[in-house]
């Protein structure tokens, strides 16, 4: 391992499966998969000869990061309501996912560059369909306990991949969560939750339904509201 004056830290990981020098780019640096029979020298000359191509993409890997909190490569740690995402290279041919004692774990092969819209795709359809497991388990009664003990009434409520809204309520009081919402920590999902319930009573954004929010918040709702505007779904 060395570092990096442009790139940041180096890693060097020998691997057998590899034929190749395989560059993989992280926001904090590189990790390199060496052949048997390649050196850090060998890869160093190679990286050198890629070097303003290195820099450029690795730049477009930080400001991913810092536009959103939920860019998944070795360095990010995802918490969701329920469990922790790591993902890690591995000497596997293939993306794995795995959801155990609370840890989903995301194995890829070590030639895997994160920062493509492919891979960030996959990663994501993978985390969604347990995302989507946990928000079927444990969203629709958490919406039936907040009823309950606030006084509202809805027919029916379903679980989808909305990534534009967190919920919505139809005017036949049918409400819909988006299953991104077990990204947001419990006070946030009881918000929107509440959200919607009050929009069984009031179908508008005006002072009424802004009054029952804060009834049902504690007249939290100003400070919540502007809290989750800083939580994002995966684009």
């Amino acid at each position: 391992m060395l570092t990096d004056p442009d790139l940041g830290t180096i890693e060097f990981v020998p691997s057998q499966r590899a034929k190749n020098i395989n560059v993989r780019i992280l926001s904090t640096g590189l990790r390199v998969s060496l052949p048997i029979r390649s050196t850090q020298a060998d890869a160093m000359k190679f990286i050198n000869s890629i070097r303003e191509k290195l820099i450029k993409k690795q730049g477009q890997v930080s400001k991913g990061l810092e536009q959103s909190a939920i860019f998944i490569d070795e360095n990010s740690k995802l918490q969701t309501l329920t469990f922790t995402v790591e993902a890690k290279a591995s000497d596997r041919t293939n993306i794995y996912f795995a959801l155990k004692s609370n840890v989903l774990s995301i194995e890829f092969p070590l030639s895997t560059d994160c920062a493509t819209k492919e891979t960030q795709e996959h990663f994501w359809n993978g985390i969604s369909y347990f995302l989507r497991k946990e928000a079927k388990r444990l969203l629709p009664n958490r919406l039936k306990q907040l009823a309950d003990i606030h006084g509202f009434t809805f027919s029916d409520v379903k679980i989808q991949s909305s990534k534009s809204r967190w919920g919505s309520c139809s005017s036949s009081r049918t409400i819909n969560l988006s299953l991104y919402l077990m990204l947001l920590p419990s006070h946030l999902i009881d918000y929107v939750l509440l959200h919607e319930l009050c929009h069984t009573k009031e179908m508008n954004h005006g002072d009424n339904f802004w009054r029952w929010m804060d009834k049902v918040t504690d007249n939290k709702s100003k400070a919540l509201r502007a809290e989750l505007k800083g939580f994002h779904m995966p684009s």
